[in-house]
């Protein structure tokens, strides 16, 4: 294979030298890093994030992280802030640079028009003695030593400072916020991760047939009664609706491996007992932890200790949880 040894040779330099910028940056956590954290905390507006050419997609990508984990925020991009963009800056809100260098002339532009607004200024910044360094409020510090490319120029080890120290902020934004799983599932009801934080069983099982017999039901018309509704399984339950049992098609094979005459059995000869249940109010991605766990593909739900219906693990598969 050709340039093997060069190709993994500059590989592992460019993650040596970002896992080395990445451990600079604990010395960041400091007042400054404090205070900017509060002063977001604190404040009734949003957070504006702004910058040119990479920083500016990395602040997009803060941006994106703060919304989905409680904090309001905007990206600006710098050069359409000088171009009519600056109007959407409220009297309330926070304005966050992000610049490797902080001397751009987009920035050297934007930065005392931003003064002049009154808003506090953030600064995220590689050099503090920078432009952006000395004129922002606060500075969140990203010390870059070098860049990961062999040449040394293109935004590789400073990128990944600015999206690490953007998701420091996010985590102790959302910490101090009290950010629970349920806020996390009101800001993602879309796609797996938000299913699995919101879709209740209560929500899929309405959907299937409810196979029902009594545990004196003889064998034909439980057979019936499960190929009729086409789950697999049926639930035996008592005249109070609790479930006693359930039969699956592997409960019929052994029940046809056992006995040489079938037509006089009842439904609680051959059913399990004590079957895997599950509270329609759980967590549909609690359903499938059981099933997992005890190699199933059906679970009977249940309300109260009454039982409602029974989910499939094609339903969870249809659902994208899997």
């Amino acid at each position: 294979m050709k340039n093997k040894e060069k190709i993994q040779a500059v590989a592992l330099r460019t993650i040596e030298i970002e896992m080395a910028t990445i451990r600079d940056l604990k010395s960041s956590i400091d007042e400054d890093f404090n205070k900017c954290i509060n002063a977001i905390f604190e404040s009734k507006g949003r957070v504006i994030f702004t910058g040119i050419g990479k920083s500016a997609i990395i602040a997009q990508k803060i941006v994106s992280t703060l919304n989905s984990t409680g904090t309001p925020s905007v990206f600006m991009h710098a050069a359409d802030a000088i171009h009519g963009d600056l109007g959407m800056i409220t009297s309330e809100d926070i304005v966050c640079c992000v610049s490797k260098s902080g001397e751009t002339p987009e920035i050297k532009v934007l930065v005392p028009l931003l003064r002049n607004l009154g808003n506090t200024l953030i600064g995220m910044v590689a050099r503090k003695e920078s432009y952006l360094g000395m004129n922002a409020n606060f500075v969140l510090h990203t010390p870059v030593t070098q860049e990961a490319d062999p040449n040394n120029l293109a935004p590789t080890a400073s990128t990944t400072a600015q999206m690490v120290l953007g998701d420091a902020m996010a985590s102790s934004l959302l910490a101090l916020r009290g950010f629970t799983q349920q806020d996390f599932a009101q800001f993602h009801p879309g796609g797996t991760l938000g299913k699995q934080l919101y879709l209740r069983i209560r929500d899929i099982y309405p959907k299937n047939e409810k196979p029902l017999v009594y545990p004196d039901t003889n064998i034909r018309a439980t057979i019936v009664e499960m190929t009729s509704k086409r789950l697999g399984v049926t639930v035996v339950v008592d005249t109070s609706n609790r479930v006693v049992g359930i039969i699956t098609d592997g409960d019929l094979r052994r029940m046809l491996e056992r006995e040489e005459e079938t037509r006089g059995l009842l439904a609680k000869e051959i059913m399990t007992s004590n079957p895997k249940t599950i509270e329609a109010n759980e967590l549909a991605v609690k359903a499938l932890e059981i099933m997992r766990i005890n190699s199933i593909t059906q679970l009977i739900v249940v309300d109260n200790d009454k039982y409602v219906g029974v989910i499939h693990l094609h339903d969870l598969i249809s659902e994208g949880l899997i």
